[in-house]
């Protein structure tokens, strides 16, 4: 049995009539096919992905490198280059300040500008093959390029060395591109000139000068042989500022995560070489230039502490002296009934008084240096008690922006630009020493405060002594107090003696930068391979993820069928005959075949009673078939014995005729109108059982002819003639003739094609279906090819046209069973063998 409508009820018993008509938005099922069908697309952006990702691993990906380098800090030197562990002004505070200090100092502009200039790190070497360019060291290069840096030169402009044999290199410069902007490595900055003709192409030898207006430099000969073989190597020129930057943003500084004392300096670039020889560079030249600037700060320590020591001794023999005469005079030997307990708690409180007087003083004499800008004479920080590397830094960084700033006196005006910038950057250096110092100051005061006030207490407990002996107590304690600046000062000119005496290095190198051909760290070409790979193969799933989604034509017999829950009545295959008459001219083809199991299925849709039977055949819209299932389920029904006509009732487009070759001059729409009898319209067929009515010329009211009473009546006299009467109506989608005519049917047929008709059409006749304003309804898919290994799906579902006996239909006759099959059969056989 074909199956009936379903009814389903919600909870409270209402029709889900919503549901009915309604596709799914995505048919998965559909889509998986597409993409089998659609598989060389695949194939091809595979196979193109692979060789863009091939192209851009060899010639185009530059290979990002680093080197490590670590080492210990010690704390044996006080300056502001380098802070060490001294008392801190707030009492019992410690940390990594010299390691703080030094990552500071690692990344400042001022180191990397001084190595920049001293060791010629603004000429950038690379060599060029057919396509690639890559990046090389000063060391890969058998010649290095040495610039006159009191020569205007042009940047990132491309001085190309091809060698020509011995000690000769042929200088060759672009085309075009030679700019009148040129810069000075004097002054850093840029000036203009007047134009000039490219420079001419010039073969040198090392150690000859090449000048022109835009460049001036020379070769020379690098003392170790790279091995290294090169067709030519290029050479660029950049400022000191873009340099200074591309080397800081390239390094990082991290500290043990065990010991705070080691650090680990990383620097990365295109080349390894070059960030191996950049490292190790980098920390002796700090190394040395620490060294020096320590000694420098030590001596000026020593000769500051002697002299206030020479001050201070004064100072306690003057104090000894006094304390002694009132001995003598007062005959104060002895002084009984003391409070020891109070007279040690005092005593200690004026030691720690004197030594923040020292720190004060030391702090004096740096605030002073400060503000003459004569930074070579300033003092260690360990004087004033100060553990502070920011605060060391921040001096440090204002000591080369003095010798910057007289540098650029020497050339710019004091209202010019640059000197503005340099001004405004020395103010910015200063406010936060300042800043610092302020803080400083601050701190020792709020102790001193807090020392007075205790000792004004315990004041309070020695005015019960008699006059004499509090005069003696008063000089005792002065003497202690002057005592122990005096101390504080021998230990601080003992520890910068030791350190005077012992210089060295506060650093030492752990593991030095090696090149042990460590692979690169970027770019991460595996990542970018996959990243191309799947935006290739993910082009062709997104256009047929969007086309499926946008396509909205029925595809899916199982989904037409559980969407409209009307009868299906059979599947027709799609048809190469070249006209409409396949079951009349191809008996034995799989259609035909098809179109018998409609007709044993059209009794499921009315009673087998013996009397005519009235079919109506109708779709959405045109060029679904419509006529084509007519002619052949005309043609089936009157093979089968069963006399029956043919009614081409779609008087808007008439076509019938021209299959059967007959005149159309006379038809139905003149039968309607007067103009001829039935039997002039009535046409017969080479098939005994089966005639035709054309529908004749278009009328110009074929709506009003077709529900015409005249119309029906003609369907009810023709049913006493014939035992089928098959109408080709119009499409319902189009017109609503064929609702007025399914009143007079006894099943009604409609036509869907696959892959043609769209799903929303299918709304409107299921509605109706199911609201009983069309009974005796059922479906026919028209036009269904689907090529799923078994050949073409000739026959579907209900026991007819299955297709798998090769040879059963005449289509099977050139068949050819598909590749995949082939391999899959012929496994099959295999592993079957016994």
């Amino acid at each position: 049995m074909l199956p009936g409508k379903e009814h389903k009820t919600t909870a409270l018993g209402l029709p889900q009539k919503e549901k009915i008509g309604t596709f799914a938005f995505f048919d998965i099922e559909h889509f998986i096919r597409r993409l089998l069908k659609n598989w060389y697309w695949f194939a091809l952006m595979a196979i193109l992905a692979y060789g863009i990702s091939y192209i851009y691993e060899k010639y185009y990906a530059q290979r990002v490198y680093q080197s490590s380098l670590s080492l210990s800090i010690s704390n044996n030197t006080a300056a502001y280059f380098t802070p060490n562990q001294s008392i801190n002004f707030i009492w019992g505070q410690s940390g990594n300040q010299d390691g703080l200090f030094l990552k500071k100092m690692l990344l400042s502009r001022t180191h990397n500008e001084f190595l920049v200039n001293q060791l010629n790190l603004y000429t950038n070497y690379s060599t060029k093959g057919l396509i690639k360019q890559t990046y090389l060291d000063r060391s890969d290069s058998p010649v290095s390029l040495e610039v006159d840096r009191t020569h205007l030169q042009q940047l990132n402009y491309a001085i190309t060395l091809i060698p020509k044999g011995g000690d000769k290199y042929e200088v060759v410069l672009p085309e075009e591109g030679q700019s009148t902007n040129l810069y000075n490595y004097q002054i850093e900055g840029f000036k203009s000139i007047g134009s000039f003709a490219r420079p001419n192409n010039k073969i040198i030898s090392i150690g000859q000068w090449f000048e022109s207006p835009n460049l001036k430099f020379k070769l020379v000969k690098n003392t170790v042989e790279s091995g290294i073989k090169l067709d030519n190597i290029i050479i660029k020129l950049s400022s000191v500022n873009d340099s200074v930057n591309q080397i800081i943003g390239t390094l990082t500084v991290d500290f043990d995560k065990e010991i705070a004392t080691i650090m680990n300096i990383s620097k990365s670039g295109y080349n390894l070489n070059g960030t191996v020889n950049f490292l190790n560079t980098s920390i002796e030249e700090l190394k040395t230039k620490r060294l020096k600037d320590n000694n420098t700060v030590d001596k000026n320590t020593q000769i500051y502490l002697t002299q206030n020591i020479e001050g201070i001794k004064k100072k306690l023999d003057s104090s000894a002296r006094y304390m002694n005469d009132l001995k003598v005079t007062e005959k104060l030997y002895d002084i009984e009934n003391l409070d020891t307990r109070s007279l040690e708690r005092i005593k200690t409180l004026e030691a720690k008084k004197a030594g923040l007087m020292v720190s004060i003083n030391s702090l004096n004499q740096i605030k002073n240096t400060l503000a003459s800008q004569n930074l070579d004479k300033l003092i260690s920080t360990n004087a004033a008690g100060i553990n502070d590397g920011i605060f060391d830094a921040t001096v440090s960084e204002l000591k080369a922006l003095y010798l910057k700033r007289r540098e650029m006196a020497t050339i710019y005006t004091p209202d010019s630009e640059p000197m503005r910038e340099i001004n405004r950057l020395i103010n910015e250096a200063r406010t936060g020493s300042n800043g610092s110092i302020k803080n400083y100051y601050s701190g020792y005061y709020t102790e001193i405060q807090r020392i007075n006030n205790e000792i004004a207490g315990l004041n309070g407990d020695l005015s019960t002594y008699p006059e004499k002996q509090r005069k003696y107590l008063d000089a005792e304690r002065g003497y202690n107090m002057i005592q122990a600046a005096y101390n504080t000062l021998m230990t601080k000119q003992n520890e910068t003696d030791i350190r005077i005496q012992s210089a060295k290095s506060d650093i030492t190198i752990i593991d030095e930068a090696k090149n042990l051909g460590q692979g690169p760290i970027g770019p991460n070409i595996g990542g970018t391979k996959y990243s191309i790979f799947g935006g290739f193969l993910l082009l062709p799933l997104l256009i047929l993820l969007f086309t499926e989604a946008l396509d909205s034509k029925i595809r899916n017999i199982k989904e037409l069928v559980s969407a409209t829950k009307i009868p299906l009545l059979g599947v027709i295959g799609s048809s190469t005959h070249e006209n409409n008459l396949t079951v009349l001219e191809t008996p034995q083809s799989s259609i035909s075949e098809a179109f018998r199991g409609i007709r044993a299925n059209l009794r499921f849709l009315s009673n087998d009673d013996g009397k005519s039977k009235v079919i109506l055949v109708t779709s959405s819209v045109g060029g679904e078939g419509k006529t084509f299932i007519s002619i052949n389920i005309a043609s089936v029904l009157g093979l089968s014995g069963k006399k029956t006509i043919l009614l081409g009732m779609d008087l808007r487009k008439p076509k019938i005729f021209g299959d059967f070759n007959i005149n159309n001059k006379y038809g139905i729409s003149n039968y309607l109108t007067g103009e001829v009898s039935l039997d002039e319209i009535i046409n017969k067929t080479k098939i005994e059982g089966l005639d035709v009515a054309t529908a004749g010329p278009i009328p110009p009211n074929p709506s009003e002819l077709l529900m015409s009473a005249k119309n029906f009546g003609l369907i009810e006299e023709l049913k006493k003639s014939y035992d089928y009467i098959i109408i080709d109506s119009p499409p319902v989608g189009l017109v609503a003739d064929s609702f007025e005519l399914m009143k007079h049917s006894d099943a009604n047929i409609y036509v869907v094609r696959h892959e043609y008709t769209e799903k929303y059409m299918l709304k409107m006749i299921t509605e109706k279906y199911y609201n009983d304003e069309v009974e005796n309804l059922g479906i026919v898919y028209n036009d269904f090819s689907v090529k799923q290994g078994y050949g073409y799906g000739y026959g579907y579902g209900y026991g007819y046209g299955y297709g798998y006996g090769y040879g059963y239909f005449d289509e099977d006759k050139n068949y050819e069973e598909p590749t995949l099959i082939k391999i899959k059969n012929l496994v099959k056989r295999i592993f079957n063998r016994k």
